[in-house]
């Protein structure tokens, strides 16, 4: 069953992924280019380059998607990004 949640967008929420990205070890770059999903992952440099025409929500959006197919080592996270959000 596909659970569809709302939520406010807020640009700090924005911020905030971008804070997360960092502490992970991923640089966040918004560029111009031809992105099909509107965004572009850089394994071997870690960097997620996000389409900068987007608008807000799509920025977190695309965001939101890139977190699933990542690397994360748990024990290097703060806990305070999500938490924050809720």
């Amino acid at each position: 069953m596909l659970q569809i949640y709302e939520y406010k967008i807020y640009p700090c929420y924005a911020e905030k992924f971008e804070e997360l990205y960092d502490e992970i070890g991923y640089s966040v770059r918004f560029e111009k280019g031809n992105f099909h999903s509107g965004y572009c992952i850089l394994q071997d440099k870690r960097i997620a380059v996000i389409n900068k025409f987007l608008t807000l929500e799509g920025r977190i959006n695309a965001l939101m998607d890139i977190l699933p197919s990542l690397e994360i080592d748990t024990s290097k996270l703060s806990g305070n990004h999500i938490s924050s959000m809720i």
